[in-house]
């Protein structure tokens, strides 16, 4: 199976790419009708097309060319509404499906598909085995892989537990998959990407008028998630007043829009992740007590790469097969020097920090083997409390105030190979007053992991 993607606004290419490439599924992405016939060339029927029809593509084009190229793979269009005029013409495709807006649709639609294909512990041919997208023999793994279809089964609220970086998503992603509601949506929150003062309306929704910005109502996660699953990513974030409703919605299956007054029914599976010991943060009263035994009625821990060495190699095999197809080339293994560096870094970033590792190395090869030199690895030990020191931050006479804090954080973030947990922490901040700089710094996200992916790069 290959999914090719045509988003010429990039939005439904990274979010669809973020839950197909941990599984092996290579993803091609096109930015116009134009670049799509060699795209699809000898396409086959487990293939699968997303469209994101938006202004700068013609929906009518692209029907064209499918009818043309008799594309036998299923396709998926999202559009604004379903009155679009395009819509009629892709509709009467075979196997083609439109669907609105928001991206809910796209993660309920992929994981069907994904389900339909047989994606799951086999993995594809030539691939490394992998649990439904989740890589390691060890027997911390196994033990995870044995929970995860256990509480599969039912309805009861998971909290999965671990350091960043070691996959908890992926997790929560196979507690869907193998849940009855696998055919319903799969939706996420990152409590770590929203403001404080926006939180309440992403989970809950507003109406019109209920703030300054609220031209319209909106629905939040909760009811997007209806009758599947919602995931809540970094629960520990959340304050102590939004802890408090989210208790009282898991307790009494309703909720009340921001600025509303019609409580609402809800069904959903609830699965939490934390990189957080919350046992520590209720003793500090910087979490509810209540809430802790509502989210956490099962509590998965994921160990983090270093308790777990015997999985490296299998990781290392997963990564540069994906890498060397995604990026065509033709790479075929790592040097045993190179091999030994990978075994003896710490690797405090996880599974993320060995994925980043590797990509860059695939991209940046002169051979078809990876060599020592060619992984950006930095096995001084990392501290966790101290920040870079000044003078490895280059600062002029007459830099302004901002530069020198954006460099600072930057040459951080290179120390503790890109984990933003771990930065704050060293800053003395909170992440996510570490994501608002970031994201003043950098308004377009795109940019922040290619300047704080790899230790040693120049600011």
């Amino acid at each position: 199976m290959r999914a090719i993607i045509l988003d010429d606004a990039l939005e439904v290419s990274r979010r669809a790419s973020r839950i197909l490439v941990p599984l092996g599924v290579p993803v091609a992405v096109v930015g116009s009708a134009a670049e799509l016939p060699p795209a699809i060339a000898g396409a086959g029927p487990q293939d699968l097309l997303v469209v994101n029809l938006t202004g700068g593509v013609d929906g009518g084009a692209v029907a064209a060319i499918l009818a043309g190229a008799r594309f036998e793979g299923r396709t998926l269009v999202l559009v604004d509404h379903l009155a679009h005029p395009a819509v009629s013409a892709l509709a009467k495709l075979p196997r083609a499906e439109c669907l609105p807006r928001p991206p809910a649709s796209l993660d309920a639609f992929l994981d069907k598909v994904l389900a339909d294909a047989a994606v799951s512990r086999d993995g594809s041919p030539g691939e490394v085995s992998a649990f439904h997208g989740i890589v390691g023999t060890s027997r911390p793994m196994q033990e995870i892989f044995a929970r995860i279809e256990k509480v599969a089964a039912g309805d009861a609220n998971v909290c999965i537990w671990g350091e960043s970086g070691t996959g908890k998503e992926l997790i929560a992603r196979a507690i869907h998959r193998l849940n009855p509601r696998r055919d319903r949506p799969f939706v996420t929150l990152d409590c770590t990407a929203v403001p404080d003062g926006l939180l309440e309306s992403h989970l809950f929704g507003h109406v019109k008028g209920a703030f300054t910005g609220a031209v319209d109502h909106r629905d939040g996660v909760f009811a997007l998630a209806h009758s599947g699953t919602l995931f809540i990513d970094e629960l520990g974030e959340l304050s102590l007043p939004l802890q408090a409703k989210l208790l009282r919605v898991i307790q009494t299956r309703e909720f009340t829009k921001v600025g509303g007054v019609k409580p609402l029914r809800v069904d959903v599976r609830l699965l939490a992740a934390t990189n957080k010991d919350l046992k520590r943060e209720v003793e500090a009263g910087r979490f509810r007590e209540d809430l802790y035994y509502r989210v956490a009625v099962v509590m998965l821990h994921v160990p983090p790469l270093r308790d777990r060495p015997q999985d490296i190699p299998l990781l290392v095999d997963h990564f540069l097969a994906r890498f060397a197809a995604t990026y065509t080339r033709p790479i075929r293994g790592l040097s045993p020097a190179a091999l030994d560096r990978i075994l003896a870094s710490p690797w405090p970033g996880n599974v993320r920090q060995l994925e980043n590792v590797l990509e860059q190395a695939v991209v940046l090869a002169d051979s078809d083997t990876l060599a020592e030199h060619d992984l950006s690895l930095d096995d001084r030990p990392t501290p966790f409390t101290v920040a870079a020191s000044a003078a490895e931050v280059q600062v002029e006479p007459g830099l302004r105030l901002d530069e020198v804090e954006r460099r600072y954080i930057l040459r951080t973030l290179h120390r503790l190979n890109g984990n933003r947990t771990r930065a704050a922490k060293a800053l003395g901040i909170s992440v996510r007053c570490l994501q608002y700089k970031l994201k003043a710094y950098f308004p377009d996200s795109r940019e922040i992991p290619a300047l704080c992916r790899f230790p040693g790069q120049e600011l």
